[in-house]
């Protein structure tokens, strides 16, 4: 569903590229470094650091329909030389020791359920002092109770952004930058889906899984619009761990 939903979007999170370049000048990329990008999605972030600023590395996902994508975006971009996309189980990914200056988890702390168990996937591939990246959700504000149902979030999946901050801490992991996306982020990755979405049952009304798309395109408009938006913040969180 989310293949079809998403299968325009390049970054699957509510992220714009301007977000997505400043976060690779708040993380002072330099040619050589190497990232491990965990759940990579299309492997936008990973090509396009490559390309700007010269890093190399390895983005996992499980998806056959991302990975190909992925690897097709690295050669389209020239740098399918410095950057590899493997089609594996994120959350039980066997990563060389200490070999990534930077090792991301954007949007998917569900391989480790949660925060601190992805980080604690993360910690054994990252060098002295480098930096890990975590994407995850917070409330902005307390959501009523139909907003939990509405979204599909179990009420305690998510927390607040200062005790976003505490589950970091409690992890071993201290917050140096964040880049956070606003309401404008929001409606680009949700809004962008209802139109993806509406052109592929434009197109295939008889397919068998029409009728699940529709549904999924009411429910996703109704809730961004009556709760998402304004309760649900997302945002990537720059970490150094202890």
């Amino acid at each position: 569903m989310h293949e079809i939903a998403e299968a325009e979007h390049r970054i699957l999170n509510p992220f714009t590229d301007e977000k997505l370049m400043l976060l690779g000048e708040i993380c002072r990329l330099q040619p050589g470094r190497q990232q491990l990008d965990l759940a990579c999605g299309k492997g936008e972030m990973l090509c396009r650091w490559a390309e700007r600023f010269g890093v190399g590395g390895v983005g996992v996902d499980i998806s056959e329909v991302f990975v190909p994508a992925a690897r097709a975006r690295a050669v389209e971009l020239g740098v399918d030389e410095r950057v590899r996309f493997e089609r594996a189980d994120a959350s039980a990914f066997i990563a060389n020791r200490s070999a990534y200056d930077v090792v991301s988890c954007i949007g998917a702390t569900w391989i480790g359920d949660g925060v601190a168990g992805t980080i604690d996937l993360m910690r054994p591939a990252l060098r002295p002092d480098g930096l890990v990246l975590v994407g995850e959700p917070f409330w902005n504000e307390e959501p009523p109770g139909a907003a939990y149902g509405a979204m599909g979030v179990p009420p305690d999946e998510f927390v607040s952004l200062p005790a976003t901050l505490e589950r970091f801490e409690s992890a071993g992991a201290e917050l140096v930058e964040m880049v956070l996306a606003d309401g404008d982020s929001w409606d680009r990755y949700a809004a962008g889906q209802w139109w993806t979405v509406e052109r592929w049952l434009h197109g295939n009304a008889g397919h068998p899984d029409a009728l699940a798309m529709r549904e999924h395109l009411a429910e996703s408009r109704a809730s961004h619009l009556a709760y998402q938006r304004r309760c649900l913040g997302w945002g990537v969180f720059v970490l150094r761990l202890r």
